[in-house]
């Protein structure tokens, strides 16, 4: 059975519970485009406390793409998070580092921050292959074909990181001369 949770004091009481003898590795990934809209407001310095809880963040990658502001790209890395700057479909590398990270015999646990659809693939093999799966994520839009491919599932809610308006993604037309903010990215 999947156990949804969503306030952070009972998600981390919760995983403390689930600890093994030693500490859990886990491989986070994050789906900058996805999850750090302004609307959103998630913040990676608590998913990450939560996450050291139940284990040792052995990989914290935020994947963006080309719109990402300096400010943010910033703002990750002084959180201890690796920012990967995406010049193509952001979902392509993510999807292919979260590969690598089910194969890494280091890496025990995928933890994933998306609401994406697109990563149920991922989650599947990662079970296929003993990998435990923890997944953060946000509403609206949260797929429930994802939700029901982890094996612990943690609803964010009313999250802040310390940024700014500005530092957040602000999605931007390619095509458009004056920059025109549109609200969202085509899945």
């Amino acid at each position: 059975m999947q156990n949804v949770k969503t306030g952070l004091n009972s998600i981390v009481r919760y995983l403390s519970t689930k600890k093994e003898v030693g500490r859990r590795r886990i491989g986070l990934l994050v789906d900058g485009p996805n999850v750090l809209r302004k609307e959103f407001n998630v913040n990676l310095e608590e998913i990450r406390d939560v996450l050291k809880e139940y284990g040792n963040v052995k990989v914290g990658r935020v994947f963006l793409n080309q719109y990402a502001s300096d400010k943010l790209v910033e703002a990750i890395e002084n959180n201890g998070f690796e920012p990967i700057i995406c010049s193509s479909d952001v979902d392509v590398r993510l999807a292919v580092e979260g590969m690598e990270l089910v194969f890494n015999p280091t890496i025990d646990t995928l933890a994933l921050v998306t609401r994406d659809a697109d990563f149920k693939p991922l989650l599947n093999k990662a079970n296929e292959n003993g990998k435990e799966t923890i997944l953060f994520g946000v509403e609206p839009g949260f797929s429930a074909a994802l939700r029901n491919s982890a094996d612990y599932v943690i609803i964010l809610e009313n999250n802040q990181m310390n940024l700014s308006d500005d530092d957040l993604y602000d999605y931007t037309s390619e095509s458009s001369q004056n920059s025109e903010k549109i609200e969202a990215i085509p899945e």
